[in-house]
């Protein structure tokens, strides 16, 4: 069983297309010109046989009625001879037109089998390479052009790709490695007592969890990136509340203080994913803060986009570092992420649900520390609610 590069087309279709198109393009050439061809040969021979010959017979002896006759029979064996000849003549340059098409086809074709093998040879070893046509713009022009910003977008998504799976690899690899190192020590320990297995055992169950959460998170990421099967109406204002619920008790245990402008955001899309999106928003907000700090969470619709937005309080972001933290597993410094519980796959999941529900992301970070995320959805028509502000 061999197993065949994705990115490679198959071999015998490729083989066969440019020929078809090749026998295609010579009969349609020869067809346009047998019918040019006919039609010229019927129209010279009606307007020859329209034409009245200025003859004039005079005749002394009577016998008049006998020429006419006889220049009647020779001028329709003129038409005759005339109509075969250009038959003749129409058969020979038509089998010249088949065989000058058949060159001009293969002319025409020559830069897409060109360009049909060089994308043959590309894998996924080497996607960085392009077809790079030059030439006028032509259709042929465009279509090479476009082949390499699909090549493009197939690279970056690769590259994507494999820092992606490397990632993964690492967090789940150390929190594996701990339990392996915590379990060989408890068993070689010969000293060790039931109240050390049982803290052995808590810390087991620690880094289970925490391999569960990231592994959800993993899932959720797959899932908003393949996109959305159905549409369900949702409110933007509701999915706050939840989420404010939520992180309430983290709020209050780091003393920060929550303003929220609660205002209804009506929207389609998957209700789950969206209240995962705003969750994160909330989440990161809070836990990327400083005690004592501030989130502001604002809900409303504004030029027919429903939008939630996130400010927060925090540590200074440099603003060409931003757009990294909309990747998965970037923490920008942060604490281990046994430690914390966060593995960085927050706004990367936001990211990835945003574009799900073709929403649009703004973030810019402050200043003085903290960020400011806004996202906006396409906006649906709902029973309107009046707003609700609260500390």
């Amino acid at each position: 069983m061999s197993l065949r590069d994705p990115l490679r087309p198959p071999v015998a279709a490729s083989a066969l297309s440019p020929r078809t198109v090749r026998m295609r393009l010579t009969a349609l050439y020869s067809a346009l010109f047998a019918t040019s061809g006919a039609a010229l040969l019927t129209i010279t021979y009606l307007l020859v046989h329209r034409s009245k010959a200025g003859l004039v017979v005079i005749s002394y002896d009577g016998n008049g009625p006998e020429i006419r006759e006889h220049l009647k029979r020779i001028r329709e064996a003129q038409l005759h001879d005339l109509l075969t000849q250009s038959a003749i003549a129409l058969a020979i340059m038509l089998l010249i037109s088949i065989a000058l098409g058949w060159l001009v086809a293969g002319r025409v074709l020559r830069p897409l089998r060109t360009m049909t093998t060089t994308i043959q040879q590309i894998s996924a070893r080497n996607v960085h390479e392009r077809l790079a046509v030059t030439g006028p713009p032509d259709e042929m022009k465009a279509l090479a052009d476009t082949v390499d910003a699909l090549l493009g977008r197939l690279e970056t998504a690769l590259n994507a790709h494999k820092r992606f799976v490397a990632n993964a690899a690492h967090e789940l690899r150390t929190p594996l490695t701990l339990e392996r190192a915590l379990l060989e020590e408890t068993l070689t320990d010969r000293e060790a007592t039931l109240e050390s297995y049982r803290t052995t055992s808590k810390r087991l169950l620690e880094l289970s969890k925490d391999q569960a959460q990231l592994l959800e998170a993993l899932l959720t990421l797959t899932t908003s990136e393949r996109g959305l099967d159905r549409q369900t109406p949702f409110d933007l204002s509701d999915l706050a509340h939840q989420a404010l619920a939520a992180t309430h008790l983290e709020a209050t245990a780091t003393d920060i203080h929550i303003t929220t402008q609660i205002n209804p955001a009506p929207t389609k899309g998957h209700p789950a994913l969206a209240a995962r999106l705003v969750a994160n928003l909330i989440d990161n907000a809070v836990h990327h803060n400083i005690p004592g700090g501030h989130v502001k969470v604002t809900t409303e619709t504004r030029a027919n986009r429903s939008l939630v937005s996130v400010t927060n309080t925090g540590p200074t972001i440099p603003p060409h570092q931003t757009p990294q933290l909309f990747e998965p597993f970037q923490r920008l410094g942060e604490r281990p992420a046994r430690t914390t519980g966060h593995h960085g796959l927050g706004l990367s999941i936001v990211r990835a649900i945003a574009t799900a529900h073709n929403a649009t992301i703004t973030a810019h970070p402050h200043p003085a520390g903290g960020l400011h995320i806004e996202i906006s959805f396409p906006t649906t028509t709902q029973p309107q609610q009046p707003a609700r502000a609260h500390a």
